[in-house]
């Protein structure tokens, strides 16, 4: 099953390219099947990186709950709606299946035909005599059924009801029924009677099944060839020719036309509770055109397959893709605090460590092992490790983070110095995105003290376009915080040139007053030598939260 590398919620540069570089690394060592992911569209400067490096963003998934198409079988045994049981049956024995989805010639699903129900078609006549004797078939068919030949064939392949007559009766009594029955609709099944068998081609019969491997005579035949009936030798007795020829009807009476379907985007959760309370055994899976894609039975959901997670760049599920807390994690990369409520049902590698950035944990893996990263994964860790570092100005940067820089630039094709600069002038959030994009660009959520908050942060070279948006960028964050349900929200804005920020909120807790830096603004301050969300705001806002918490 495939590993899935992910950053978190809202990812920026680095969560981006730690996965791609950590997911190359698993597919070169532990897991071929490695696959890097992200829950949301990478900002311009990602993508700026990626096209440096030749690389393509990680695939977006947002949600990895798994889906009913994850869980289904896809080797779809299936019936037409024109053929006949013992065809069915014999799929249905070879393939050791109790149901089966049914088609038309249009390949559209019109019915779900299970055992059970073709068993009852064949011995319908256990309780109706009339309907026993009504085959809906051709002559094609049912001499299959029995494996006969032909001695004389006429249009074999019309599919007609015929009523099937036995001639296991004196001669006289069987004219007497015979000629109650419609002739072009009647097919005879006698033994080596010519007494039977004369009177039958006379009249015209559809068509004679001679049982027990007898040939019909010479006049007979000639007979037959005049009147235009169709001749079968079947190698069985009578009692076993009839039975055979039973199983030559069509199934469509037996197919159930009101049956549950299953739609492949489906959780996997919601089709349980659907099929609960069903005896459906098989339930066909259609995708969104409503195409048969594949089939599943209740058994198939009582122990579905969790989806195997790697988390690169956070360690708090409230941070994760929808569905991790369902997920099977099999590592953790990470360089923040240690946070929320992530718990494994066994050892796994968990890695934190306090640098700068989750790719220079990545390219300490690459050291490690022993393996040198191409020129373009070389130059995507130092992208990730350059953007969290601010180029190595942050206060988070560590000699750690300055040591792996110099490492991967060994490797890299171009020179990180102008790569830096072309970085961080490209794709200012301000300029390009609108409000609610800003805030949610780089966006992680939060609890501290019973508080749930969001803090969003965007780096640019000067604070000029802010100071002409500060209004619609306040209601941009008031809004998310509603959205959400958070109790506050705030929008750090980094100038990568001063090493100063702007702090913006949405709303000001209790004990705010005592954050020690100025205010400029209605909710606006100014944070002079913060840069860093981890190490410098965030450890603020848990200060103020837990003085706060105090005095209450």
């Amino acid at each position: 099953m495939t590993v899935l590398v992910f950053g978190h919620r809202n990812p920026d540069t680095d969560a981006i390219c730690s996965a791609l570089a950590y997911a190359e690394l698993l597919r070169k060592t532990t897991h071929p099947d490695a696959v890097a992911a992200c829950c949301g569209p990478t900002n311009r400067r990602t993508e700026f990186a990626l096209k440096k490096c030749n690389l393509e963003p990680p695939r977006i998934i947002m949600d990895v709950r798994p889906e009913v198409e994850d869980v289904c079988h896809h080797n779809i045994v299936t019936a037409r709606d024109d053929e006949v049981f013992y065809e069915v049956y014999h799929r249905l024995k070879e393939h050791e299946l109790r149901s089966i989805p049914v088609l038309n010639d249009q390949d559209d699903l019109v019915g779900v035909l299970s055992l059970l129900d073709v068993l009852e078609l064949v011995f319908d006549g256990d309780r109706d005599a009339r309907v026993a004797r009504v085959v809906s078939s051709s002559m094609e068919k049912i001499r299959r059924s029995f494996d006969g030949h032909y001695l004389n064939e006429v249009d074999a392949h019309r599919p007609q009801d015929v009523q099937v007559m036995v001639g296991a009766m004196s001669a006289g009594r069987f004219v007497e029924k015979l000629d109650l029955l419609p002739a072009e609709d009647t097919l005879v099944v006698s033994g080596d009677r010519p007494t039977i068998q004369l009177p039958a081609l006379e009249r015209n019969v559809r068509g004679l099944v001679i049982t027990g491997g007898f040939e019909l005579s010479p006049g007979l035949l000639q007979i037959a060839q005049a009147n235009g009936v169709t001749v079968i030798v079947s190698p069985y007795d009578t009692a076993t020719t009839t039975m055979r020829i039973k199983s030559a009807r069509r199934i469509t009476p037996a197919i159930d036309r009101e049956y549950v379907t299953l739609s492949a985007k489906q959780p996997i959760e919601e089709a349980q509770q659907q099929i609960s309370r069903t005896v459906q055994p098989v339930f066909p899976v259609l995708d969104d055109d409503k195409r048969l894609i594949g089939v599943l039975s209740k058994s198939d959901l009582i122990n579905p397959p969790k989806p195997r997670l790697v988390l690169v760049d956070h360690n708090e599920l409230g941070q994760a893709v929808d569905g991790a807390e369902g997920a099977e994690i099999l590592e953790v990369l990470d360089h923040h605090r240690l946070g929320g409520s992530l718990r494994s049902s066994q050892p796994i590698r968990f890695i934190m460590e306090p640098v700068g950035s989750t790719c220079t944990l990545v390219a300490q893996r690459y050291r490690t092992l022993g393996i040198d990263p191409t020129p373009g994964m070389a130059l995507c860790m130092a992208s990730g490790l350059i953007s969290d570092t601010l180029f190595l100005r942050s206060p988070t940067t560590t000699d750690v983070d300055r040591e792996t820089l110099k490492w991967l630039e060994g490797f890299c094709e171009t020179d990180l110095e102008s790569f830096a600069k072309s970085f961080f002038e490209t794709g200012s959030a301000l300029r390009v995105s609108k409000a609610d994009q800003v805030v949610r660009e780089d966006c992680k959520e939060f609890e501290e003290q019973g508080h749930r908050f969001s803090i969003s942060q965007i780096e640019e070279i000067g604070f000029d376009l802010f100071w002409s948006r500060k209004n619609e960028l306040r209601e941009a964050l008031e809004q998310m915080t509603a959205e959400r349900n958070l109790d506050f929200s705030a929008l750090m804005v980094t100038d990568i040139v001063s090493n100063g920020s702007l702090l913006l909120m949405s709303r000001e807790p209790a004990c705010w007053e005592e954050i020690n830096y100025p205010r400029v603004d209605l909710r606006l301050y100014k944070l002079d030598k913060v840069v860093s969300r981890k190490k410098q705001l965030l450890p603020l806002f848990v200060s103020l939260l837990e003085s706060a918490a105090k005095i209450g």
